[in-house]
């Protein structure tokens, strides 16, 4: 067996290893020309991902990406799609599994329907003001409801889509919820320890 049939294989078998998680991380990612461009995952495993983007690249164009919760990733694009292109992950085996880790994390909160879930218990803070930061850069002081390590309540007459990336006292975190006079957000990463008095 040649060695292009031998690594064949392999990927194949690494690829089918590796369970699509469908995750929307937002971030940043760096094609060789050193031009930077939002965009946003489709699906991600520990071996590649499917990115949304203006700019397509060029297969085999290296990537290195910047992605809430995860942090920086990696590897080459192996194909364009019609709205971003998809991309290999490159790393150690031990930055696979901590990978891993965390794509099952981000699995299991979306089954669980987090912030809804009580697996974090709901603190009311001590000092209930908050700064939010809009993804356009607005800030404004909300009014904290209740906040736990997965995410938090605030009032606002701000309306917000769900999905829109906010920060809450330098946290990031994604509405999830409109409700009347409030809104609902899940922290995309777990805040400081110092981040909210409660």
């Amino acid at each position: 067996m040649s060695a292009t049939a031998t690594q064949l294989d392999v990927r194949t078998a690494d690829e089918r290893r590796f369970q699509r998680v469908p995750v929307i991380l937002h971030g940043r990612y760096m094609l060789p020309d050193r031009t930077e461009h939002v965009g946003a995952t489709v699906d991600i495993s520990p071996g590649g991902l499917r990115m949304r983007g203006p700019n397509r690249g060029a297969i085999n164009d290296r990537v290195v990406a910047y992605l809430d919760t995860i942090g920086r990733v990696e590897g080459k694009i192996a194909r364009q799609t019609e709205d971003g292109f998809a991309m290999t992950i490159s790393g150690t085996a031990r930055r696979r599994d901590k990978l891993a880790s965390q794509l099952t994390w981000l699995a299991n909160r979306g089954e669980l329907g987090l912030p809804e879930d009580r697996r974090h218990e709901r603190l009311v803070p001590k000092n209930p003001l908050a700064r939010l930061i809009t993804q356009s850069g607005a800030e404004m002081m909300v009014r904290l409801i209740d906040v736990s390590l997965s995410g938090a309540a605030f009032t606002s007459d701000q309306y917000f889509e769900n999905g829109d990336a906010i920060f809450l006292n330098q946290t990031p975190a994604r509405i999830v919820r409109m409700f009347p006079h409030g809104v609902a957000c899940e922290f995309t990463r777990p805040p400081a320890p110092d981040a909210f008095d409660v």
